[in-house]
């Protein structure tokens, strides 16, 4: 077919100009032309959002069908939409598509070409479709000749939906059609939308298809080829510590595991930029020319020079450049199976260990839990840390229920033997106002001790609530550290907020618990109320 025939078999029927895989040179000349952004003094290309920063959660929804309707998890994450009113918005998208200039860029989704995804994105604006370019895989002049699409992305910003009649929300939305293979996105610009969708499509088919294990994380090589895996939600330190520049990065964000391999998903990074410094995060920094693409970010006054630290629009300031831009990455993205596996949390209570090692039991119960604390700070006064909670540290893309991703990472744990630990880069000696936060560079030194197998060298001994085994000793690291008891002032006190912490987890637990096998329930602190089934 033309392109235009293949426009029309998606019901578009073009009344202006489309645009079909344009070049990178050529997408940000179209931005710049239609006063969309602006250049930096690097050559990146910035761009505003415009009303929608972030993701906007309640607005994203799953079509409910024969397909999804026994195996989604349905809730709070995952709300479901009618077949015969995703048509109707289908209709609508596309007649508002028809009537302006189009975008269109195919690309794919899996470094592995067994579980590789051709998608087409096609966009209202020439900056998406940057986007979709830096951060999906591109495929060769060859590919591309004979490209034809199994998922489909439909991201109009400008189309306002009317909650009542198209029974969404709001006038936003994001909408997953797994029978049609469809995303239709409106009524919001920011590109994380677009992402995201297809990191949610993954989640769903592999493990259930190809008993690939979908995960929220970054993984890196080291240099004798063995591969470790990073977990932690925003602020444990996950872009700080894997971006280590003695290991080469598969990749910073979405990864899959099968039987042989760890591979990334993407074929770019869509990297934090709020604070971002040459001397903090050099790779992220040097990223950041021509090509990449920067989202709501400000310039220092007069100049065409960006202030990171400015967060006049938004803290989630984003920059979305190819994982080449990144002077370690491996290509293929693609590692071994890993040898060692990190979940990060930053606790702000000072009850964890500065680092632990994990039982697969207690590897799936933490998975499961997605565990990190944030600091109040002086917001209304508020001063406690309060827990935070993210299923397999990315609750909301997972279409299935929690438990599915647990199972299947302990199967995995047992099959390559690999080892889990706990690291928390939070505080110690106290909670957030009384203690101190644990260094980086001993944080770093554990880490590369792990990573190093010198942590298999050493004596343990066990965490009395948690369960955790805990290292007697670490290179680079004081031992009196390494129990975070031992650091407080008040032993007792200790006690009594670590049981307070072990019961918030196992309250968050509850709503898993009967869903759950009864190793991802031995895993639970030994000190806290027992679970219902």
């Amino acid at each position: 077919m033309t392109k235009i025939e293949q426009l029309k078999a998606l019901g578009i029927e073009p009344t202006k100009e489309f645009y079909w895989n344009l070049p990178v040179s050529t997408l940000v000349s179209h931005t710049l032309q239609n006063k969309q952004g602006v250049l930096t003094n690097t050559g990146a290309l910035a761009c505003d959002t415009g009303e929608f920063t972030g993701r906007s959660p309640k607005d994203k929804f799953i079509v409910k069908d024969a397909v999804t309707e026994d195996t989604v998890w349905w809730g709070d994450v995952n709300h479901p939409f009618a077949t015969e009113d995703f048509d109707q918005l289908y209709e609508r998208v596309t007649s508002f598509l028809a009537q302006r200039e189009i975008y269109v860029k195919d690309v794919q989704a899996g470094s592995k070409k067994e579980y590789q995804l051709n998608v087409r994105v096609i966009t209202e604006n020439p900056w998406q479709s940057l986007f979709a370019h830096n951060l999906f895989l591109r495929p060769s002049a060859a590919e591309l000749a004979s490209f034809e699409h199994e998922w489909l992305i439909l991201a109009a910003p400008g189309f306002k939906a009317d909650p009542k009649r198209d029974k969404t929300r709001q006038h936003n939305f994001t909408i997953i059609n797994f029978s049609k293979k469809v995303i239709l996105i409106g009524g919001s610009a920011y590109t994380g939308e677009i992402k995201k969708g297809i990191f949610t499509i993954l989640n769903y088919i592999l493990p259930q298809e190809k008993k690939v294990l979908s995960m929220h994380c970054s993984a890196n090589i080291g240099e004798d080829d063995t591969t470790a895996v990073f977990f932690g939600l925003s602020g444990t330190g996950k872009t700080t510590l894997s971006a280590d520049p003695s290991r080469a990065l598969i990749g910073d964000d979405e990864h899959g595991w099968d039987a042989e391999h760890v591979f990334n998903f993407e074929g770019g990074c869509y990297a934090k930029c709020v604070n971002l410094s040459k001397e903090k995060e050099p790779q992220i920094f040097s990223a950041v020319r021509f090509g990449t693409l920067l989202e709501n970010v400000r310039f220092y006054k007069g100049t065409d020079v960006v202030d990171y630290d400015n967060v006049e629009v938004t803290e989630n300031t984003r920059a979305a450049y190819p994982i080449e831009y990144i002077d370690n990455a491996v290509k293929p993205s693609i590692g071994g199976v890993p040898k060692n596996i990190f979940f990060l949390t930053c606790d702000a209570f000072g009850v964890l260990p500065p680092i632990s090692k994990l039982t697969v039991g207690q590897a799936m119960f933490h998975f499961i839990s997605g565990y990190t604390a944030k600091v109040a700070g002086t917001e209304a006064g508020i001063t406690e840390p309060c827990t935070t909670f993210s299923a397999c540290f990315g609750e909301p893309f997972l279409p299935l229920h929690p438990t599915k991703y647990a199972e299947l990472l302990g199967e995995k744990l047992k099959h390559d033997q690999v080892n889990v630990w706990l690291v928390n880069t939070g505080w110690s000696g106290g909670g957030y106002g009384v203690g101190e936060r644990i260094k980086l560079a001993y944080t770093r030194a554990m880490i590369t001790a792990a990573l190093n197998g010198k942590l298999e060298e050493v004596p343990y001994e066990k965490h009395a609530v948690f369960g955790l085994q805990m290292p007697m000793e670490c290179e680079g690291v004081p031992a009196e550290i390494l129990n975070p008891k031992n650091t407080w002032a008040d032993g007792s006190n200790y006690d009594e907020t670590a049981e307070k912490l072990a019961a918030q987890f196992n309250d968050n637990f509850r709503k898993y618990a009967s869903f759950a096998n009864d190793e991802i329930r031995s895993g639970a602190p030994v000190n806290a109320a027992k679970l219902e089934k």
